[in-house]
C-alpha cells in the first residue's frame, strides 16, 4: 500500500453542483470475499469515472467515495482517520436524528441524468452480490438552486482557498490528509404543513428573505433561525461546511425532500450542528424546519484521498 504521508490529490470534493446526482449508499455483505470486491472496486474507481465522463466532457461528470466506520477495518485496515466512527443519533424532545447503515457512499454528479445512471449501471455490475442497496436516491436542481421548501440552499458554502480549508483533512491527522468526513442524511417533506405558513413565518424559521436570499439578523435570545443553529463558532472563529443537497422526489408518490450531504475537515462541525437543531440551542427549542421536514437516513462517512484509494489495490 503507498504511503499515505506523502502528498496526496483529495477526491473531487469541491466539484461544482451539477444539475442532476445520485446518492449511493450501499452495505457489504459478510464475508471476506465481499469485503475484497468492495477493496478492489474502490482501487479502480478512477476507470469506471474515465469510462463515463469520456462519453461527454462538458458534462461536469464526478464520483466522490466514502468507507463508513463499521467497513474501514474490512476494507482498508491499519490505522483510521481520527474522527471515524458510525453516525450517532441525536435525540431531541420532539425530533431525532436517526441513524441508519452504510458502509459504502457514493456520490455521483453530473449536468446529465444518464451519466449518473450509466455510472451506477457499471458500478454496480462490478460490485456484484458484495454488497445490498440500503440507499438510493436521485435528486435535481431545482429553479436558482432552491429546496423544495422554496428557499436557495448552499449559500453559506464557503468559496475560494476557504473551501480546501474547510473541508480536507491536514497537518493535524497527517496520514489522511486530503480526506474528508462526510454526513448524509435523507428529510421527507410536509409541504402540505410548511405552504400552510406565510412567507414572513418561513423566512422566520430559515433566517433569511424568500425571494431574494437576504440574510436576517439573528435572534439574541429564545428560538432561533435555522441559519443560526446551523452555523458553528468557537474560539477558533466561524467553522463552515460544504453542503452540495439536493432536492429529490415525486409527487406522485408523495415522498419528497432534500438530500443533505456535508463535508468538512472535522467531523464534530457536523455533529454540533444536528446537536444544536435536534435538541435546540438553549435546550429545548429545536430548529422550527424539524417541524417539517424528518430525517429518514443518518449516516458517517470518510472520503479518502485518491491516492489512498488507488493504493487499495496494492
Amino acid at each position: 500500500m503507498a504511503d499515505r504521508r506523502v502528498p496526496i490529490e483529495p477526491q473531487r470534493v469541491d466539484a461544482p453542483l451539477t444539475q442532476a446526482a445520485t446518492f449511493l449508499v450501499l452495505t457489504i455483505r459478510p464475508g471476506t470475499d465481499a469485503a475484497a470486491t468492495a477493496r478492489s472496486t474502490l482501487a479502480g474507481i478512477d476507470d469506471i469515472v474515465k469510462n463515463v465522463a469520456f462519453r461527454d466532457l462538458d458534462a461536469a461528470f464526478a464520483c466522490t467515495a466514502g468507507i463508513g466506520s463499521e467497513a474501514w477495518d474490512r476494507v482498508v485496515g491499519g490505522a483510521r482517520p481520527a474522527e471515524l466512527h458510525p453516525f450517532r443519533e441525536v435525540r431531541g424532545a420532539v425530533h431525532t436524528a436517526v441513524a441508519t447503515p452504510g458502509d459504502l457512499l457514493f456520490h455521483i454528479r453530473s449536468d446529465r441524468r444518464d451519466l449518473c445512471f450509466e455510472f451506477e449501471r457499471q458500478l454496480l455490475d462490478v460490485l456484484g452480490d458484495s454488497v445490498s442497496v440500503a440507499d438510493e436516491t436521485s435528486g435535481f436542481r431545482y429553479f436558482d438552486v432552491r429546496d423544495l421548501l422554496g428557499f436557495v440552499d448552499g449559500t453559506a458554502n464557503p468559496v475560494g482557498q476557504a473551501v480546501p480549508a474547510s473541508t480536507l483533512v491536514g497537518d493535524e491527522d497527517a496520514a489522511f490528509a486530503g480526506g474528508s468526513y462526510v454526513v448524509v442524511q435523507k428529510y421527507l417533506h410536509d409541504l402540505t404543513a410548511w405552504n400552510a405558513l406565510t412567507a414572513e413565518a418561513q423566512e422566520a424559521v430559515i433566517g433569511r428573505t424568500k425571494f431574494d436570499n437576504v440574510e436576517l439578523d439573528d435572534a439574541t435570545s429564545g428560538q432561533r433561525s435555522h441559519k443560526t443553529l446551523a452555523t458553528i463558532t468557537d474560539a477558533d472563529g466561524e467553522h463552515d461546511i460544504l453542503r452540495d443537497n439536493m432536492p429529490f422526489g415525486a409527487p406522485g408518490a408523495a415522498e419528497f425532500g432534500t438530500y443533505f450531504i456535508g463535508y468538512s475537515r472535522r467531523l464534530w462541525v457536523i455533529e454540533r450542528m444536528l446537536q444544536r437543531m435536534f435538541v435546540g440551542e438553549p435546550a429545548g427549542l429545536h430548529d422550527r424546519i424539524l417541524d417539517f421536514s424528518r430525517a429518514v437516513t443518518g449516516s458517517t462517512f470518510f472520503v479518502p484521498s485518491a491516492e489512498l484509494l488507488a493504493s487499495l489495490g496494492g
